[in-house]
């Protein structure tokens, strides 16, 4: 897997769930329960993982959602 945002802002984590889950694109969010360690105070960015055959389509996916300043790498060109 390969992570394609890393983040603080839960609104934006549950769209981008919202978003791979409706393309049915399987991902993994790495992170989500460092609050215990943290203490919920949200300074730990949360990492999501997508398989990297799956990458590119989630890419362009988040680049067509207006959030392609959020992601990491580039989208490859067809």
């Amino acid at each position: 897997m390969i992570e394609l945002l890393r983040t603080n802002d839960a609104v934006l984590i549950s769209f981008v769930e919202a978003l791979l889950r409706d393309a049915g694109i399987g991902f993994f969010v790495a992170d989500n329960n460092m609050s215990v360690i943290e203490g919920s105070i949200g300074i730990l960015p949360r990492r999501v993982m997508v398989a990297e055959a799956d990458a590119d389509e989630a890419r362009r996916l988040f680049a067509d959602a207006g959030i392609a300043d959020e992601i990491r790498g580039e989208i490859k060109s067809e």
